[in-house]
């Protein structure tokens, strides 16, 4: 029992001296467990921070011993503090923090999203103000060379201009010369006509003594020529005798006739005429057509009271309100107006152009009522000039269709008065005051006197002035003289307002 004692004794001292080596080695290799945790574990982790604790503070164990009854080959140390925290474990602070670090990348990567929107924003921005900048550029340069040709186109018209204000003072200082040329060859012209005048009377008692002088006994009546000459003669650059052809054109020889005269249009039914601006009518006259609201110029039935005679005639609506009914017209020389006694009383010519409206139907209008004459003149120089008369009107064909005027005012001179109360005296019919016939010598039909101071019945002549025996043109002693055929004449009638 002693010897089971001992050994029992000798057992439990040594295992108190290994619990005790183990205990002491425990605890060292705690210390270095701790350090080499502490020095494995990064610096920042939260594990790191909780581990960290005042090294004063230092922990007491107590150990159990437990005998089994078995036999115990080791030593067996049972600490207080309850096992160790597993290394691999993952703790709720671990998740509360990667999700604060999760939230905080988020919150980075929202950032970085918005400032990637808007550096592409910006990009976009960018390549616009790039593109703007470059259309900008082209259109600047298009300006830039409109301008410069402005520039140029400027310049070269200042120079045409300074080139024309030259061409124009030359110009200018050319007609100034030419214009007092003028003047003063037209006094000189006026001196010319005049002594036409004079030596055409000397012509002609040159011609009456030569006859006498050969011996004849009887010498041939001629016509005096018109003494008048007016204070201002129209001027033209030309000398002429030329007659206008007609529209066939076969010219007119001066002092012959017509082998077939013109037909009359003023028949007694005749067809409906051509070109005339409106059905209406007849009318008994260019008053009452303006009357009926018609305000254009042209031609116009008519049919005067106590007539069935139908006339095809002119109405001018242009001149002084209108309402003038056109007797006669001289314009081209397309119509022969060396005509018969029938053809004077009846009409002939064209309504649109040259024509003589016919003395019956002249003497038929102007017993309706009270007329007033108007004759217009024209001159080779455009101008234009007229002689009114108060009154006017035919006495019947038993008469002679005699002239009756009344008094004149106008700016042409009063050349018509003088046949005033003359009966008309054509080729084969010769009713003038002068021996021989003045129509022979005239060319024409007319009021003539003996023969008078007016032939508006004449020769149309081109030009102006014109080398004749007789004077045989256009003329209108009071406005050029008697050698100054005019250009176009007219003769209209208007009930007096």
């Amino acid at each position: 029992m002693q010897g089971v004692v001992g050994v029992r004794r000798g057992v439990s001292w040594s295992l108190c001296g290994l619990l005790y080596l183990s205990l002491w080695g425990l605890s060292q290799c705690s210390g270095s467990r701790q350090a080499r945790e502490t020095r494995d574990q990064p610096r920042d982790h939260p594990m790191l921070r909780a581990k960290r604790a005042p090294a004063d503070d230092v922990k007491k164990c107590s150990y159990t011993f437990l005998i089994p009854e078995q036999k115990i080959t080791g030593p067996v140390c049972a600490s207080a503090t309850g096992p160790e925290p597993d290394k691999e474990r993952v703790t709720r602070i671990d998740i509360a923090d990667v999700r604060e670090v999760l939230s905080k990348q988020r919150r980075e990567i929202e950032t970085m999203q918005l400032v990637v929107d808007v550096d592409g924003n910006m990009v976009n921005e960018m390549k616009l103000l790039r593109k703007e900048s470059r259309n900008m550029n082209s259109r600047v340069t298009q300006l830039y060379m409109q301008l410069l040709h402005e520039i140029i186109r400027k310049r070269d018209n200042s120079l045409e201009l300074a080139q024309l204000e030259t061409r124009v003072l030359n110009v200018t200082s050319e007609m100034l010369r030419l214009a007092s040329r003028y003047k003063e060859l037209e006094g000189r012209f006026a001196l010319m006509a005049g002594l036409v005048n004079n030596q055409s009377v000397l012509i002609a008692a040159l011609e009456e003594q030569c006859l006498r002088t050969l011996g004849h006994s009887e010498l041939p009546v001629v016509p005096p020529l018109v003494q008048v000459v007016p204070e201002s003669i129209p001027v033209n650059s030309r000398f002429t005798n030329e007659i206008q052809r007609d529209h066939t054109n076969r010219a007119f020889p001066r002092g012959s006739r017509m082998d077939s005269p013109t037909a009359s249009p003023f028949a007694l039914n005749p067809p409906p005429p051509q070109g005339t601006l409106t059905s209406d009518g007849p009318f008994k006259d260019c008053y009452q057509v303006r009357q009926a609201g018609h305000s254009t110029s042209g031609m116009y039935l008519l049919k005067s009271e106590g007539s069935d005679r139908l006339i095809q005639a002119w109405c001018e609506h242009g001149l002084d309100n209108g309402g003038w009914t056109v007797l006669q017209r001289r314009k081209d020389g397309s119509v022969n107006f060396f005509r018969n006694w029938e053809n004077y009383k009846k009409g002939f010519g064209n309504i649109d152009s040259e024509y003589w409206l016919g003395l019956e139907n002249i003497y038929n209008l102007g017993k309706q009522g009270d007329y007033r004459l108007l004759v217009e003149l024209e001159d080779w120089v455009g101008k234009k000039v007229y002689a009114e008369y108060s009154s006017f009107h035919l006495e019947p064909e038993s008469e002679g269709y005699r002239l009756r005027l009344g008094t004149y005012q106008g700016n042409a001179g009063d050349s018509l008065s003088s046949h005033n109360g003359k009966m008309f005296t054509t080729l084969d019919r010769d009713k003038d005051a002068f021996s021989g016939n003045c129509a022979h010598f005239h060319k024409g039909g007319w009021w003539y006197n003996a023969c008078g101071q007016t032939n508006l019945n004449g020769v149309w002549y081109s030009g102006g002035v014109y080398r004749s025996k007789f004077q045989d043109g256009i003329f209108w002693a009071e406005y050029g003289g008697g050698f100054y055929s005019l250009k176009s004449v007219r003769m209209m009638i208007r009930p007096i307002d």
